[in-house]
């Protein structure tokens, strides 16, 4: 099963049991989430520290984050999954042109 996640750039990740996390971010909000909902850290991320956090606990919190970059991961093994686009191509319309040949080249 396919679960999808949001990279959210936070101030800071703190534990606070060991299935908890208190979770700042930049605009001052704090949560706590689960830590089987935070599939690890986005690494594409240079500016700050991003985490991987599952769409459905960010909804029910209040802490900021974009839905511009999305991943997929494996609910078992917590892989992520491969970024796969389909995009379909429709090629435009060609209308024929009627060509006369030349009379010279015909025998």
């Amino acid at each position: 099963m396919k679960i999808k996640c949001y990279s959210v750039r936070v101030e800071s990740v703190r534990d606070i049991s060991d299935k908890c996390c208190l979770v700042r971010g930049f605009n001052g909000s704090e949560s706590l989430i689960p830590k089987s909902q935070i599939y690890g850290q986005d690494t594409e991320v240079g500016k700050s520290d991003a985490y991987w956090i599952s769409e459905w606990i960010l909804e029910q919190k209040s802490l900021q984050y974009s839905n511009k970059k999305v991943a997929y991961f494996d609910k078992d093994s917590g892989d992520m999954l491969p970024r796969i686009t389909i995009t379909q191509h429709i090629p435009e319309i060609i209308i024929n042109k009627e060509i006369i040949p030349d009379a010279n080249l015909i025998r």
